[in-house]
């Protein structure tokens, strides 16, 4: 069983009940969030860029928990912090105790300098999961959606900084994904959307609102 735990903003928990893959782990700071993070698990915490509610807690977390950090080299070298780390670049694959993590375009600024914003094809539990990151639409989102079946869009639909409803509709179309899972919005009041607008322009895909605090059984 692979489970979706969203813990607010860009934060979530993929745990296929053997390994716990953290994504983008703002929790300090973060109104929406529904976990300390001194209470956060995870074996792996994969990481899209370098902006605060991003990173975040990234590296304390690894600290603790002994946790595998996977992201652009830049942004997982923590000032030397002594945490276990992959580095990896567009295009690239790893394979992991879980399964693969697959690194890809995302177009957004990275919030360090040497650094580039991505997203992610996450292979787990049986599942392909692709998390768009912070981004804006762009047409190469077919490609991600031709090289794998995605099972599951993470997309982000806040606006201002990334894609809105509208534009997270069409990515869905050119990924051709069965599932949506919208992340990063209302946050902040510059990024106020209202989830139910994504679920009316979907189209051929179930869109899954999923509140910060909630899981979900990703089927």
């Amino acid at each position: 069983m692979l489970t979706y735990n969203y813990y607010g903003h860009a934060c979530f928990l993929l745990d296929d009940g053997k390994c716990k893959v953290l994504v983008d782990p703002f929790l300090t700071g973060n109104p929406q969030a529904s976990i300390n993070e001194k209470d956060v698990e995870a074996d792996y915490i994969l990481i899209t860029h370098a902006h605060g509610d991003h990173l975040g807690d990234a590296a304390s977390i690894a600290f603790r928990t002994n946790a595998t950090c996977i992201g652009i080299p830049e942004v997982t070298d923590f000032g030397g912090q002594r945490v276990k780390t992959i580095g990896m670049n567009l295009g690239g694959t790893v394979k992991t105790d879980f399964g693969f993590v697959r690194m890809v375009p995302a177009l957004h600024s990275s919030g360090i300098g040497g650094g580039i914003a991505c997203g992610y094809v996450i292979g787990i539990g049986g599942k392909v999961i692709y998390f768009a990151g912070d981004t804006a639409l762009f047409s190469d989102m077919k490609l991600i959606g031709e090289r794998d079946k995605i099972d599951y869009a993470i997309l982000p639909i806040g606006g201002h900084y990334t894609m809105d409803p509208v534009d997270a509709a069409k990515a869905v179309t050119f990924l051709n994904a069965a599932n949506v899972i919208p992340l990063h919005y209302n946050t902040w009041g510059v990024i106020k959307q209202n989830a139910e607008d994504l679920v009316k322009l979907v189209k051929g895909a179930k869109v899954h609102i999923v509140k910060p605090g909630q899981s979900l059984e990703l089927l």
